[in-house]
C-alpha cells in the first residue's frame, strides 16, 4: 500500500484496512468487533477457529502500532480475545461451537440446549425437557429439537462448566 495512499485515509479508515492486512496472515482469527472512541482509543476484539492465543493479540497490536503514525494522530490500543461469557455475533462462532451447550433467548423464549449443527443459515439444538404425559397423569423427560434461524436468535452465550 503506498504511503500517499494511507496519507489520505481517515484514521478510522488506517486502522481498518492495516486490521484486515493483519488477520490475512491469520486466516483462522476473525475480527468480532473493533470499537474507536472519540478519544482515539482503539479497541479490537479477535475470534479463531481454534480460539486466540497471545501472539495472536501481540501480532495484531504490533501490526496496528508499526503501520500507524502516532505523530499524525496519536491513539491508545487494546487487543483482546473475545471474553468467556461473550455473545455469539458471526455464524463463524457457532460453527466453532458445534457440540457445546448454548443458552439461546428468542423473542418468545429462552432454550439451554446442546448445538447439535450450525450451518450458514440455521442451528439445531437438542435438549431434554420434562413434558405431561400423552396418557395418564405425571411428568416424562422428552428429547427435544429445533431448527432455528439465526435471524429468530436474540442472543446465544455458550455455557461454562466447571
Amino acid at each position: 500500500m503506498s504511503p500517499l495512499f494511507i496519507k489520505n485515509m481517515t484514521f478510522k479508515e488506517k486502522v481498518n484496512t492495516v486490521l484486515a492486512e493483519a488477520l490475512l496472515d491469520k486466516p483462522s482469527v476473525f475480527l468480532i468487533d473493533l470499537i474507536i472512541t472519540d478519544a482515539f482509543k482503539v479497541i479490537v476484539t479477535l475470534d479463531g477457529d481454534n480460539g486466540v492465543v497471545l501472539q495472536d493479540c501481540i501480532d495484531v497490536s504490533r501490526a496496528i502500532e508499526n503501520n500507524i503514525d502516532r505523530e499524525e494522530q496519536d491513539f491508545s490500543l487494546e487487543v483482546a480475545s473475545v471474553g468467556v461469557g461473550s455473545a455469539l455475533k458471526f455464524v463463524r462462532q457457532y460453527k466453532k461451537n458445534i457440540g457445546r451447550t448454548l443458552i439461546v433467548k428468542t423473542g418468545s423464549e429462552i432454550i439451554e440446549a446442546e448445538l447439535v449443527d450450525a450451518d450458514d443459515d440455521f442451528v439445531i439444538l437438542s435438549w431434554k425437557a420434562r413434558e405431561p404425559k400423552k396418557l395418564g397423569k405425571g411428568k416424562e423427560t422428552v428429547q427435544k429439537e429445533l431448527k432455528l434461524p439465526y435471524a429468530d436468535i436474540k442472543e446465544a452465550i455458550v455455557t461454562v462448566t466447571f
